[in-house]
């Protein structure tokens, strides 16, 4: 049911990036913010005061229990997206939810399942941002039209470049805390959507030694390797204590071209020869906001689109982000298992 004003009526839970959740929602005119959610209060008032609309709730599940509420957007703490997810899909809302969708194999099928029972009627997707970057669109245009020729090898670092947020935020209390699932996601989702294709397996090494004396328990580095059944290699870092500015690098390597993004900017080989410098790529690689992916996923509820073989792609990544953790824990190739 939509508010009564015709818009659809959308909750906000986890008021980080969630408000630029709300921002968003707001800004495509057909949506109406009926509630914001925080585990700090005061965030919560400070924002809906802020924004002149939209009722704190004193728990998530009072977002839940509004009939008016169409849309749940989750973009609390990496441990709680699971619970909050199932609750939202069992209370027959659409989903919105910040990367990771959940953390582990038993948590997604429990996710799947509450998904399935509504035959599609529900929309679910998680904000894999990176997908709307305009260099990344450009690139899996150019990949599908086979301009790069066969695609052999892909190399991604997350360089996560902020220390203080694994040592002293919330992650360093989160049990079994995942750099893979809490960054190195990106690289693992940018892997799959532009090659269109799935690991077989995957064997994952890690360490703490940049957060060897700190609170943090788990490792803040940690390299995959992903094994294709086509032959393509890829090799992933989640790089949570290096020494650098927050960003990705990635090198996609092609028969006929190479595409490289690092801190000279994304710029193409389109030879081997040692002369011929490489061809710049004029395209950002950020997306403008971390609410783009939002207007589409409203856009899709509007016009009941489909959206599962989207959903389902995110669901593939949980399950390679799943097994990269088992390789680590085990010290061992491990089979990706897709639900």
């Amino acid at each position: 049911m939509s508010a009564g004003n015709g818009k659809i009526g959308v909750a906000v839970a986890g008021l980080g990036i969630g408000e630029k959740h709300a921002l968003t929602y707001l800004a495509t005119g057909q949506c109406e913010l009926r509630w914001v959610h925080d585990l700090d209060r005061g965030k919560a008032q400070a924002l809906a005061h802020k924004l002149g609309v939209g009722k704190v709730a004193h728990g998530f599940a009072e977002l839940l229990d509004d009939p008016h509420t169409q849309v749940i957007s989750i973009a609390s703490y990496d441990d709680a997206h699971f619970e909050q997810v199932v609750a939202a899909l069992n209370a027959g809302k659409h989903v919105f939810v910040e990367k990771p969708v959940c953390r582990t194999t038993d948590e997604l099928r429990a996710v799947k399942q509450a998904w399935a029972r509504h035959r599609g009627k529900l929309k679910l997707t998680s904000n894999l941002v990176l997908r709307a970057a305009p260099v990344y669109q450009w690139l899996k245009q150019k990949i599908e039209e086979d301009d790069f020729g066969k695609v052999y090898a892909f190399d991604g670092d997350y360089l996560y470049g902020r220390l203080h947020k694994i040592t002293e935020g919330w992650r360093k209390d989160v049990k079994d805390y995942s750099v893979i699932a809490g960054g190195g996601v990106h690289l693992i989702d940018l892997f799959v959507w532009l090659t269109g294709q799935r690991p077989t397996s995957v064997l994952a090494m890690g360490n703490r030694i940049c957060t060897e004396e700190t609170p943090f328990r788990y490792d803040d580095y940690v390299a995959v390797t992903l094994q294709c059944q086509s032959g393509l290699v890829g090799r992933i870092s989640a790089n949570f204590g290096c020494v650098h500015r927050h960003q990705h690098v990635m090198r996609v390597y092609g028969t006929a071209k190479t595409f490289i993004s690092d801190d000279t900017g994304p710029r193409c080989r389109t030879t081997r020869d040692p002369e011929m410098p490489a061809v710049p790529v004029a395209l950002p690689t950020l997306p403008a906001s971390k609410g783009d992916l939002i207007p589409a996923f409203v856009d899709a509820i509007c016009h009941d689109a489909d959206l599962a073989a989207e959903t389902q792609s995110h669901f593939d990544v949980i399950s390679i982000v799943s097994a990269s953790d088992h390789s680590l824990r085990t010290n061992s190739i491990t089979d990706v298992q897709y639900l």
